[in-house]
């Protein structure tokens, strides 16, 4: 990628004590260079073609939260970050989307960079369902100096997945000090404890230089569960949920999964000549996480009663390893051209373990007498999933002088070559098999519970030998920039880029944009482009059997990859690509150096976009033939199956001034989206559309995410002290997965608070409180049963700012 800058970069130092608290000024901020999508300045860039969002670390910091998407959903209301429960891996990696798209069209860079994305497919009932898209979290926020959010289709500029937009995060560079930063918090239930220790520290100078950022953080488990006050005979709520004395209990673990993180992070670079400079740059995270999934009942077929006499709660544990380097060299070719060439490589694995659960197939007991003859295993490997890519990258830009043009044109080319591979690893034999090897009753029966058992540990069922991959894809790219200014008022700027990938062909993307100044405080804004997203290969090789929740029952639903048999039965075609068409317009306003304004609309049309089906069960003879041969309760597939248009409003405002002795700062952002499915299509002779992805898909894809969003913000900073206010909006979700009844959890107004203290140039006290009046979506009541009998107060899909409540926190930072 090439991100020019007509001048120098303005490096803002980070800086100390009363300084830090006084934040830049709103001059200061506009005379910072931004490097994703275009040369300009200021938080909301007042002078790109495009709008893009500048944070600070500074911003992070006083969010009060502990991880990267977190902190991003509070400052940016384009940004949703997904809460997930009881969803598997979703739960320690969750959803992150830009302007309500999906989580993998939007891209991710590093300095600048393309980062690798995340290993796990989202394949529960949660926004992104189908998705893989990046790992936000696997970034601490301690070493961030900042990020910058380019709200605009740019997949002419950087290629497949940026259909909704890019976040570019830029990495600290500073080595005048060290930074240690303690933090501990909890909600005001006493859950959720947060525990946070970082570093950050830098050496060198311009010659030479490394800044490293070590950071241990622990979460505790958040439960929000209901007591369970139940009996069925019906599916996954079969038996009595009560205690033995018949009294309601809690029997699920709802809320945020408890997680221990662990970070590596160095930015480095320097001058090799005066004309030739180097650069490394990469981290490493490894985070263990534990979440549950959902209640076996005591009368359950899923359940043994001589090892669970009243049930059991299934266990996952995970751990997700993340490594990452880029290494490059940058050079001025006759002090007019810039090189970069650039080798990146990187990996997501995903492990998953079973814990305080078993394979009912087995265990079993003659004719359900006498002693035990095999008992099952209650933990287990359920194997991984591993995601890796290598890209180089070599970029040349520079200026044109051109007759007939006022100014120099601006040119960069490039040239991207990439491969991509994903892994699946099986698990033990018994996470996956239906019954054991010496079990001499290969259609084995829990006698006790008289039904069929089902294969594989319960909770998650392990990777299968049939389901393990090693495959990998490449994909090579060409592009060219052009911008120049037409007139002291008037700039313009047009990108193309071809792109082929193995398995989905080649593509033509484009952009053009403009930029009209009326005045010197006013100036409209616009772009129109087409975008491309290949299918990503976890799309293409991800397979699975796994226990989901289907139609109130706990069924063995198999998610098979394209080029399965099972897919070819179904009459499933291989994957193609996305394609899109974008037109935003806009104005920025500004006022000397204490007001600016930004008002941005859009349209986004995604053809071909690849979902998740639904699980397709036995709803006809043909399909009922299928799934038995197969030994399936139902089975789902990535497919091209839907057309959607996205249109939305983003405002963002700043004003500044001085009160009582200090500085007032008031910020205002606001995101209006809309999604809408303008089509539905299958290309399977044998599952109509209906059936392929029904309403309750259709729903989360329009209103599984807030429509409206608003952040309200106020800090005052006065002596030694700052204090801020934040409101935050988000607007109503509504779901009907799980229960086929839809239901709207009404819109929210979530309110934060901190103090900043400055003790000395090297010390500052931080304390505040997150969601400060203990908000908590509107409860699921008679629409959720039984699922709300079975303790979901809040319900499940679809909950943007979660279930925990208030948090409030304390933090020590020190300098030296």
């Amino acid at each position: 990628m090439s991100f020019h800058v007509r001048s120098e970069e303005a490096q803002v130092a980070p800086s100390e004590g009363l300084n830090e608290l006084l934040d830049m000024s709103l001059q200061e901020l506009l005379e910072v260079i931004v490097t994703v999508g275009t040369r300009g300045a200021g938080r909301t860039t007042l002078d790109t073609l495009a709008p893009v969002d500048l944070i600070s670390t500074e911003e992070l910091r006083v969010t009060g939260q502990a991880e990267l998407g977190k902190a991003l959903q509070e400052i940016a209301p384009s940004f949703n970050f997904n809460n997930t429960t009881i969803s598997d891996g979703s739960d320690i990696i969750r959803p992150a989307t830009l302007r309500g798209l999906g989580p993998d069209q939007t891209l991710v860079l590093i300095n600048g960079k393309r980062r690798h994305q995340q290993a796990l497919v989202h394949v529960q009932e949660t926004v992104g369902k189908g998705s893989a898209g990046y790992d936000i979290n696997a970034i601490p926020l301690s070493s961030i100096d900042r990020i910058e959010i380019l709200r605009d289709g740019a997949a002419a500029q950087y290629g497949s997945d940026a259909i909704a937009g890019v976040i570019n995060i830029i990495l600290k560079k500073q080595t005048e000090k060290t930074l240690v930063q303690a933090e501990r918090g909890q909600t005001y239930a006493g859950d959720g404890a947060n525990a946070t220790i970082s570093l950050n520290s830098g050496i060198g100078n311009e010659h030479l230089w490394l800044n490293m950022t070590l950071e241990q953080r622990d979460r505790g488990e958040v439960n929000r569960a209901g007591v369970a006050d139940l009996t069925s005979t019906q599916g996954v709520f079969i038996g009595n949920w009560l205690t033995p004395d018949g009294n309601p209990v809690q029997r699920l673990r709802i809320g945020e999964a408890q997680s221990d993180n662990r970070y590596l992070w160095v930015n480095s670079g320097g001058q090799l000549t005066p004309r030739l400079s180097f650069y490394i740059l990469g981290g490493i995270s490894d985070r263990e996480g534990k979440s549950y999934g959902f209640f076996r009942g005591p009368d359950s077929e899923r359940t043994i009663p001589a090892l669970y006499p009243e049930g059991f709660l299934p266990e996952l544990l995970t751990r997700v390893e993340d490594e990452s380097i880029t290494a490059g060299l940058q050079g001025d070719i006759n002090g007019n051209w810039v090189f970069d060439t650039s080798l990146s490589w990187g990996q997501s694995e995903f492990n998953f373990f079973s814990n305080n659960s078993a394979n009912v197939s087995w265990y079993y007991e003659p004719n359900g007498q006498g002693s035990i003859i095999a008992q099952t295993p209650t933990s287990a490997n359920d194997g991984a999933l591993k995601y890796l890519q290598g890209a180089a990258n070599v970029d040349l830009s520079g200026d044109l002088v051109v007759q007939w043009l006022p100014e120099p044109l601006f040119v960069a080319v490039g040239v991207e070559l990439r491969k991509d591979a994903y892994r699946i690893t099986r698990g033990d034999p018994w996470s996956y098999l239906y019954g054991r090897s010496d079990n001499p009753r290969l259609n084995i029966t829990n006698i006790d519970n008289g039904g069929s058992a089902p294969p594989g540990i319960q909770g998650f069922p392990g990777f299968t030998p049939e389901t393990e991959v090693d495959e990998s894809r490449h994909s090579k790219a060409v592009y060219a920039d052009l911008e120049t200014s037409l007139s002291d008022s008037t700039m313009m700027a047009a990108a193309v880029r071809w792109e082929d990938y193995e398995f989905a062909g080649d593509n033509v993307t484009g952009k053009l944009s403009f930029r009209q100044e009326f005045a010197t405080d006013f100036a409209l804004r616009a772009t129109l482009s087409t975008g491309f997203r290949a299918p990503g290969v976890q799309q293409i090789y991800y397979a699975q059997v796994q226990t989901t929740l289907v139609d109130g029952d706990l069924r063995e639903t198999g998610t098979f990859n394209n080029t399965s048999d099972v897919a070819a039965h179904f009459g499933i075609p291989a994957l193609q690509e996305e394609t899109s068409r974008q037109a935003s317009i806009g104005f920025v306003m500004q006022h000397i150096d204490d007001f600016f304004l930004t008002v941005d609309i859009y349209q986004i049309d995604i053809d071909d976009r690849i979902v998740l089906s639904d699980p397709i069960v036995g709803f006809s003879d043909e399909v009922e033939r299928i799934l038995d041969a197969n030994q399936l309760g139902a089975a789902q597939f990535f497919t091209n199956a839907i057309d959607t248009r996205t249109r939305g409003l983003d405002v963002v405002g700043t004003y500044r001034s001085e009160l009582g002795g200090g500085t007032l700062k008031l910020q205002a952002a606001v995101g209006l989206v809309e999604t809408q499915v303008r089509a539905l299509n299958s290309s399977s002779a044998i599952v109509p559309s209906s059936r392929l992805f029904n309403a309750a898909q259709i729903e989360r894809i329009e209103k599984g995410q807030p429509r409206e969003r608003a952040t309200l913000s106020a800090s005052l900073v006065k002596d030694n002290w700052k204090s801020s206010v934040v409101m935050h909006y988000f607007g109503d979700v509504s779901g009907s997965a799980f229960t086929g009844i839809s239901q709207t959890w009404s819109g929210r107004w979530l309110t934060d608070i901190s103090f900043d203290y400055v003790v000395s140039d090297k010390v500052t006290i931080s304390m505040g409180a997150n969601n400060l009046f203990n908000i908590t979506p509107s409860h699921w009541g008679e629409a959720g049963k039984p699922l709300s009998e079975a303790g979901f107060t809040f319900g499940w899909e679809t909950l943007p700012f979660g279930i925990s409540g208030g948090y409030y926190y304390l933090r020590l930072k020190s300098s030296f």
